[in-house]
C-alpha cells in the first residue's frame, strides 16, 4: 500500500488533531475472528501521520488475537453530534518496540496504570475491591513513572481506502472516497 499524499492527506490534517495535541479520539476498531465474525471495541487513537493510524492495546486481548490471525481492520472516527465521519479499511500491523514505547510514554497517568491493571484477575473482583486495587497501585507504584508494561503492544493500520462522510444541515450529506490503486489514491464522490 502506498503511502497517503495530496487531498486525503490535506483532509486528515482539517479533521484529525494533530500528534502533539493532548486530547486523543475515540475510534471504533473492527475485526474479525477465525470464524469469520465481525468484532467491534473503542479505542484511542494514538497517532497518525502518511502511513496510517496507529493505536495501543495489550497484547492479549481478543483484537490482538484476532490481528494476528487476520490483519483486516475497519476504523470508525464519528464526531459529536454525527456532522462528521471518516472510515478506514485496511491491514494493521504490530509496531516495532521503540513506537509502542514512545506511545505508551505519552499517555495519561490514567491511561498507563489502565494498561498496567486492566487484568482478566482484576475484572472478576467486586468493584469496591477494584478500587481499592487501583488505589492501592497508584500509591504504592507511581504508574506514571512506570515504563510500558511487557504485555503492552500497538499496531499501524495502513489504509487502502478512506472514506469522509460529512453532514450538510442546508442540503444532502456528501461522501469522499479515496482508494490505493498502486502506487497512486484514487478520488471519488458518492452520495451521502
Amino acid at each position: 500500500m502506498s503511502d497517503l499524499q495530496g487531498e486525503a492527506l490535506a483532509t486528515l490534517a482539517d479533521w484529525l488533531p494533530g500528534n502533539d495535541e493532548p486530547e486523543r479520539p475515540q475510534i471504533q476498531v473492527a475485526t474479525v475472528d477465525d470464524e469469520g465474525r465481525p468484532d467491534l471495541r473503542t479505542v484511542l487513537l494514538s497517532e497518525w501521520d502518511e502511513r496510517g493510524f496507529v493505536f495501543h492495546t495489550d497484547a492479549g486481548s481478543r483484537k490482538s488475537v484476532q490481528l494476528a490471525g487476520r490483519p483486516d481492520v475497519a476504523v470508525l472516527v464519528l464526531w459529536p453530534g454525527f456532522t462528521r465521519q471518516l472510515v478506514i479499511r485496511g491491514r494493521a500491523e504490530p509496531l516495532d518496540p521503540e513506537r509502542v514505547a514512545h506511545g505508551y510514554a505519552k499517555r495519561s497517568p490514567y491511561l498507563k496504570q489502565l494498561a498496567w491493571q486492566n487484568d482478566h484477575a482484576l475484572a472478576q473482583r467486586e468493584r469496591d475491591e477494584r478500587v481499592a486495587a487501583w488505589a492501592a497501585f497508584r500509591e504504592s507504584s507511581r504508574p506514571d513513572a512506570l515504563p510500558a508494561p511487557p504485555s503492552w503492544t500497538g499496531y499501524l493500520v495502513r489504509p487502502d481506502r478512506l472514506t469522509f462522510w460529512r453532514s450538510d444541515a442546508d442540503g444532502p450529506s456528501h461522501r469522499i472516497e479515496y482508494r490505493a490503486e498502486g502506487p497512486d489514491w484514487v478520488v471519488e464522490h458518492l452520495p451521502g
